[in-house]
């Protein structure tokens, strides 16, 4: 009931239209109750007596009761459906932003496509749900009540013996119902796994190439689409014995119906124009009810994926603290003291880790593979929470600031460098929307691809492709580079920003990275030590924490792990 209540509040914002659609409905059902008593008249009154006038004006008002139902049809397939899309394009927004809002745990734990198959897929049905379902089941209810008084009207036994078929077919459905709904919650399920399949196998269409695994990757989504067809299947196998059960109990009703009506007409009983009327009521009142039968299936459909879609929007997001407050510019000061953090309750990452880098430093992060110097890097803009410990910018625990100001004065260029299929200008100018032409061009000036930019037919309109796949690695990352120049914050994480790129490449865009660095607090991951040489500090980081600290110089001196790495010595 809860579920239902938050649905119907999605009809708020469009109560009028709604209510259109509704009354449209009505009027649809109203046309229906009236022709089969003009029918009744025509055939009982204005044809034995040869009341030609009657029966001409009659057979007009029919005519106008059609092209009105034409009208209200046409009214309620339009405007109806229009309904369902805004309702539809309003959970799609309310459920965007919630996904903008959410921590990367969440991210972490669900695939992409699964993501996006409900927020597609099964918006689709709720839209669909949303327009058909009200409006089926308020014409099902005035087509049933008022067929059902009509007939009542003209025979009560017959009226009667039609009304008995509605229990019969209600408790087969309701036999039904949580059979159909586990059915179609697996069907959601298997139709996220293949279109996050789908998802996977695209975004690495390159690699599959490379190591020709077309075969492996045929093999793959078979396995998803064989369990999709499966699960739909199930869930066919129970509609179909929903759809058949409820069938026959209908053709059934019509049979004896007509036995029974044969019967009265024999003895008097009932007229043949009555019984001609009765039972263009009968077609009125069982249209509602298989109406009514093709609602129970897109009921479960769409509920199903309202359902799925809740799962989304009440998952927790990342909510600052009720007294968090906008930190400003910060110096750049940064202080993990006593800092623990895990992934998951059984693996913890970080233990008790403490250092301090002062405003306008640079700290170097290395150590073998697993240490947790990525994790470093996510915990500064607070992209996770700690297990324990705290993490201070300019003495301000990040937890007592808001963090959209704390994240705006951070920049950060990853190994991975993403960027979005548009232009190069939109690119740079991501995150900074108030950014000039000038300010762009100034950026990718200071992160040496503006020469580049220039030479191209459209300049900074050039399109870049999905994930940036029409420029060079080294072009991704000066982009990058530039996207931070333009959004100039005091503290800097550099996380392995040049270990995907040849020698040549890295040490043009590592005196980029340098000049973007100076006056600002930095942190840097590296592999290749001879970028971080200069570093004020270095920690070597493994699984047990910090392990050397010091400058370069020193750790050197130390003979320890840093100068086993520096000299090229493997590390147990």
């Amino acid at each position: 009931m809860q579920i239902l209540k938050r649905f119907v509040g999605y009809y708020r914002p469009h109560v009028k239209m709604f209510a259109a659609d509704m009354v449209c409905a009505l009027m649809l059902a109203l046309c229906d109750l009236i022709y089969p008593n003009i029918t009744r008249n025509m055939l009982n009154i204005y044809i034995p007596n040869n009341q030609i006038h009657l029966l001409v004006v009659w057979a007009v008002i029919l005519l106008l009761i059609y092209v009105a139902k034409l009208l209200f049809n046409y009214f309620v397939s339009y405007v109806g459906h229009l309904v369902g899309v805004d309702m539809q394009a309003d959970m799609r927004r309310e459920v965007f932003d919630h996904l903008e809002r959410l921590p990367l745990t969440y991210f972490d734990n669900n695939k992409t496509g699964t993501i996006m198959s409900r927020i597609v897929s099964d918006l689709m049905d709720i839209s669909e749900l949303a327009h058909h379902g009200p409006e089926d089941l308020f014409l099902s209810v005035i087509s049933i009540v008022g067929a059902f008084i009509m007939m009542a009207r003209i025979h009560l036994p017959l009226a009667l013996i039609v009304c008995a078929s509605l229990p019969i077919m209600v408790i087969f459905a309701a036999r039904l119902r949580m059979r159909m709904s586990q059915a179609f919650t697996e069907t959601r399920v298997e139709i996220g796994e293949v279109n996050a399949g789908l998802e996977n196998s695209i975004a690495g269409i390159r690699v599959s190439k490379a190591y020709t695994s077309r075969e492996y990757e045929n093999e793959m989504f078979e396995r998803g689409n064989s369990k999709f067809v499966k699960a739909r299947a199930k869930a066919y196998k129970v509609m179909a014995e929903f759809h058949c059960g409820t069938t026959f109990i209908g053709d059934f009703l019509q049979v004896v119906l007509y036995i029974a009506g044969g019967m009265f007409c024999a003895f008097g009983k009932i007229s043949v124009g009555d019984f001609t009327a009765f039972v263009l009521y009968i077609g009125i009142f069982m249209n509602p009810v298989r109406r009514i039968i093709s609602f129970v299936e897109q009921y479960q459909n769409g509920m199903t994926g309202f359902k799925r879609f809740l799962e989304i929007m009440d998952y927790p997001i990342e909510a600052d603290d009720p007294n968090a407050k906008d930190i400003g510019r910060v110096k750049g000061e940064i202080e993990f003291d006593n800092v623990t953090f895990r992934y998951e309750e059984e693996k913890t990452v970080l233990h008790d880790l403490s250092f301090k880098v002062d405003a306008g430093k640079t700290l170097a992060l290395v150590g073998p593979s697993g240490g947790g110097k990525t994790t470093i890097c996510h915990l500064i803009p607070r992209f996770y929470e700690l297990a324990g410990g705290k993490i201070t910018v300019d003495g301000t625990d990040i937890r007592d600031v808001t963090r959209s100001s704390l994240r705006e004065n951070i920049g950060i260029v990853a190994q991975d460098v993403f960027l979005f299929n548009a232009t190069i200008y939109d690119n740079i100018a991501y995150g900074t929307p108030n950014a000039t032409k000038e300010q762009v061009e100034d950026a990718a000036r200071r992160a040496n691809i503006l020469e580049y930019i220039e030479s191209l037919p459209e300049g900074f309109n050039t399109i870049v492709g999905e994930r940036g796949i029409k420029l060079s690695g080294g072009q991704k990352q000066r982009v990058a580079i530039a996207r931070v120049f333009l959004k100039n914050p005091p503290v800097l994480i550099l996380d392995e920003a040049t270990s995907a790129l040849d020698n040549a490449t890295e040490q043009m865009i590592q005196h980029s990275l340098e000049e973007l660095a100076h006056g600002r607090t930095t942190i840097v991951v590296a592999h290749r030590l001879t970028t971080i040489k200069n570093a004020d500090e270095i920690l070597v980081i493994s699984d047990n924490g910090i392990e050397e600290r010091g400058n370069h110089e020193s750790l050197l001196a130390k003979g320890g792990i840093y100068a086993g790495l520096w000299n090229g010595m493997k590390i147990e």
